[in-house]
């Protein structure tokens, strides 16, 4: 039994390298691996193949080997070809899909900009109606509702101590004299006009408060 290298044991045998890898794949030949070297097990006495010990014919080698590397070449250009209308076919889906989104966006936008113009144009034809033929007891009632409104706010305004000062919330001195509506509007107004550069008014938060004990408001008219 001899231990021969793939190239040897082709020589030996008469065929190709391919070949003896071929058969070691089968299990036809055995094979052992030494110093990183595969080596081939060849009962030189027994010829399983009955070939001769000559030289593998070079040009039948290397034109097989050639005919080899050209059908790999043909099969990964196919295959190329494959990938490449794969991709193209991929794009266009992606393409097509896109489309369809934006097409449906656009339509989804058009339909609600319609219902907003219907819902806008209903609004308006109905304030238009209702301010046309609104009866004066109905302005009343919204008055009397803005009033009740501000009453409860007034109600809630105390007076604030701030250091040795007492100082009043003015609406609630307002609500608490007989001044008319009018006049309670002007004071405020004036107030409004004034508060920020008057040191006699005090601004907490959106309130105003004022110091009766220390200053005199009469130029407020109250």
């Amino acid at each position: 039994m001899s231990k021969l290298t793939i190239s040897d044991a082709a020589e030996f045998l008469g065929v190709s390298k391919e070949a003896i890898h071929n058969r070691i794949r089968r299990g036809t030949l055995e094979c052992i691996v030494e110093n990183d070297v595969k080596l081939v097990l060849i009962n030189q006495e027994d010829n399983t193949n009955n070939m001769p010990k000559k030289p593998l014919n070079q040009k039948s080698v290397a034109k097989s080997d050639e005919k080899y590397y050209r059908f790999l070449e043909e099969q990964n250009t196919k295959l190329q070809h494959r990938v490449d209308t794969l991709e193209g076919e991929t794009r266009s889906l992606r393409d097509q899909k896109e489309q369809m989104l934006i097409d449906e966006r656009i339509k989804i936008e058009n339909i609600y900009k319609e219902k907003d113009e219907q819902l806008k144009n209903i609004i308006n034809a109905i304030s238009s109606k209702l301010l046309l033929s609104t009866p004066q007891k109905i302005q009343d009632t919204i008055e009397g509702e803005i009033d009740e409104a501000q009453d409860i706010e007034d109600e809630h305004d105390e007076d604030v101590e701030i250091g040795k000062s007492r100082l009043t919330s003015l609406n609630k001195y307002l609500k608490s004299q007989d001044f008319s509506k009018k006049k309670i509007s002007k004071i405020k107004e004036k107030f409004k006009e004034r508060a920020k550069d008057d040191s006699r008014v005090v601004i907490i938060g959106k309130k105003y408060y004022i110091d009766f004990k220390k200053y005199d408001y009469s130029d407020f008219s109250i």
